[in-house]
């Protein structure tokens, strides 16, 4: 597997979309998201209806960040009668709003608009509907029996009041992956309840210490686990209305699973990313929950992890639980301008490389978003024979059960859990003790952003 989803967690790159999100992000959430709730335009309600540009024809301007441009690269190649303009920019990387800070530019002198935009974000429709620079694509554009290709509702951050207006690209789902050489080599059962997870932490910090069952460590820990777990630190139940319970007995028992592994140190607080980690546990993995792109970024191309150790399960659920939830830790997007004088050609361009299996299934580094370029690409995946036993069930399952009531809000989650809960970590401070202080500071970012907070 390959890296991050939408490709962002290479070690020039994989922090784009989450670990080293800022504060400041001002890409809004779309209001949108897994709950399904609508987003508003300027000021009031729904959006206005879509007015088309006047269609001129004449070039595509398509921008893309670096792992994307192989792929306007491939699609210029296939079709050598288009004319595309590529444009590389950092895929508004850790939340830097260049892409907004552009179109505000482009409204304000009526000019420059790309016709096609790849972003690392889930949440720029926020900002792009109501400035009016994305284009609806389940009115006309698209047919519906292309948008039913894509994997339960990977589209909903840019669903506003049921009008599509953009599609992912890939997806970040959970998952547990394992090293299945030492579970056969210590007679171990790979968990499938977070009991069974914390317990055969236990035993392995008495029966092989220095091994890891997961790490702590970074940023995005929060999506992972708690996400995963049903905490409901970020519902977003409205356009700015956002309910925060970090207290909850779901967010409580996950937070009490990590401190009691941390405790016993076979869950890590280094990142995965560092050094550090690299030389002290890169060989000492037993398990390791984690995004789809783990596979790829993390152990073939990081830990350079040997052929056929690596298996994937699916992510534990706690005992009883009847629907099966997940996290999400990434996953791109892609805009059509509303500004395009040539939609036709841009939403050619727009279905082609989210759906092509020569692209998504061949080249594209994240798990595809679109369920058919998906199969495409984990029967590659399946072919390069690094994988020990079958990968494609767990992570098809997941890509449909990433628990929608975790949004996608105008403040940063990861970095906000960096702020308060890391930086309390290092000081000798529990997750549990510290739960609290999250609350706080999510509930005072998200005010200083607009949101109405409940809890």
């Amino acid at each position: 597997m390959t890296a991050p989803a939408s490709g962002a967690r290479r070690p020039a790159q994989r922090r784009r979309r989450s670990a080293g999100l800022v504060l400041g992000v001002a890409a809004v959430l779309a209001a949108v998201t897994a709950c399904g709730n609508g987003g508003s335009g300027p000021g009031t309600g729904a959006p206005t209806e879509f007015r088309p540009a006047e269609q001129t024809g004449g070039p595509l301007t398509v921008w893309v960040d670096a792992t994307r441009l192989p792929a306007a690269q491939l699609y210029q190649k296939q079709h050598p009668a288009a004319k595309l303009n590529i444009v590389t920019y950092d895929g508004d990387a850790n939340g830097s709003n260049y892409l907004q800070t552009k179109v505000s530019l482009f409204n304000r002198t009526r000019s420059g608009w790309p016709d096609v935009v790849f972003s690392t974000q889930n949440n720029e429709t926020s900002w792009a509907v109501p400035a009016g620079f994305t284009a609806p694509l389940n009115k006309g554009q698209i047919p519906d029996a292309t948008l039913s290709g894509w994997a339960s509702g990977a589209n909903a951050p840019c669903t506003v009041d049921g009008t599509l207006y953009c599609l992912r690209n890939d997806l970040a789902q959970t998952v547990l992956w394992y090293n299945a050489s030492l579970m056969r080599q210590w007679n171990y059962q790979v968990p499938q309840t977070w009991e069974e997870y914390q317990a055969l932490g236990q035993r392995v910090a008495t029966e092989h210490p220095g091994y890891l069952v997961g790490t702590a460590g970074d940023n995005f820990t929060p999506e992972i686990y708690l996400w995963a777990g049903k905490c409901g630190a970020n519902e977003i139940t409205g356009p700015k209305a956002v309910k925060v319970n970090t207290t909850s007995p779901a967010c409580t028992r996950m937070a009490t699973l990590l401190d009691t592994l941390v405790a016993n140190r076979t869950m890590s607080t280094s990142s995965v990313f560092s050094s550090d980690f690299d030389k002290n546990s890169g060989d000492k993995i037993l398990m390791l929950p984690g995004p789809s792109w783990f596979g790829g970024s993390i152990f073939q191309e990081s830990l350079k992890t040997p052929k056929g150790q690596i298996g994937v399960a699916p992510m534990p659920q706690w005992a009883g639980e009847t629907a099966p939830s997940v996290g999400n830790v990434g996953g791109g997007t892609w805009l059509l301008s509303a500004h395009s004088a040539n939609l036709k050609d841009a939403t050619d361009f727009l279905t082609w490389v989210t759906t092509a299996p020569d692209y998504q299934g061949q080249v594209a580094p994240g798990y595809p978003a679109n369920t058919g370029a998906a199969k495409a690409w984990l029967a590659k995946q399946t072919a390069s024979g690094y994988y020990a036993g079958d990968i494609t069930a767990p992570l098809q399952a997941a890509a449909a059960q990433v628990w929608p009531g975790w949004g996608y809000g105008q403040f940063s989650q990861e970095a906000i859990w960096a702020a308060t809960v890391t930086t309390g970590q290092t000081a000798g401070k529990t997750i549990v003790s510290l739960l609290p202080a999250w609350q706080k500071a999510i509930t005072d970012y998200a005010k200083s952003n607009g949101y109405e907070v409940a809890q």
